[in-house]
């Protein structure tokens, strides 16, 4: 009798304990859902905030095709300034900001193709003046192209080639490393632009035996 009620009581301790766990389980779960949501929130706002800005400047200006490098290069520099202090907050940011810059730029009729160039070139170089992770940086920054692009209706292919040359310029100002990690990064982009990039990405040599 005594066993049965030992046995008993380990029965409803490992319940309890499974019950606690499932728990946890459903709390960390939806406090994720809750998190990712947010952030998507977050990048949604980015979006809207740089399209307009990008695309009120240029029309001001009156010059889209002289001003875009000078609006694409300030607009991810100072979101970049603003969250190099947060980590990965500056990954984040570079994809909400290059796609906004796109669609400012399309918004105005301007050439999307070049402000794919200037935008990735301008990421890779914010990136490294704020210290953020600068092949992270470049490889969300194109995504952010690629998917303003995608759904404008334009040349996505093209635009990810403009990116990926811009980006891997600007790196080659920083330094030999980081050229190798932007790369790397790029050519591990999926779908079919991984074959479009993978052609335009040298290979690193191999080592002679």
């Amino acid at each position: 009798m005594a066993e049965e009620k030992t046995a008993h009581a380990a029965h409803q301790r490992a319940g309890s304990e499974t019950e606690g766990l499932g728990g946890a389980a459903e709390t960390v779960k939806n406090g994720v859902v809750r998190s990712l949501k947010g952030m998507n929130e977050i990048e949604a706002e980015m979006v809207t905030l740089v399209r307009s800005t990008v695309s009120d400047t240029l029309k001001a200006t009156g010059s889209i095709a002289t001003e875009t490098v000078n609006v694409a290069r300030d607009a991810i520099v100072g979101a970049l300034q603003a969250t190099g202090q947060v980590g990965d907050g500056a990954v984040v940011t570079a994809k909400a900001v290059a796609k906004g810059i796109i669609l400012g730029v399309q918004d105005v009729g301007g050439d999307v193709i070049q402000a794919s160039s200037t935008t990735a070139r301008a990421a890779v170089q914010a990136a490294s003046d704020v210290g953020a992770d600068v092949g992270m940086v470049a490889r969300r920054a194109v995504d952010g192209i690629i998917e303003a692009v995608s759904e404008t209706g334009g040349n996505a292919g093209a635009a990810a080639k403009a990116a990926a040359l811009g980006a891997i310029d600007a790196a080659g100002s920083i330094g030999g490393a980081a050229v190798s990690t932007v790369k790397e990064l790029l050519i591990g982009i999926g779908g079919g632009l991984k074959e479009v990039l993978g052609a335009i990405l040298p290979t690193p040599p191999k080592p002679e035996r």
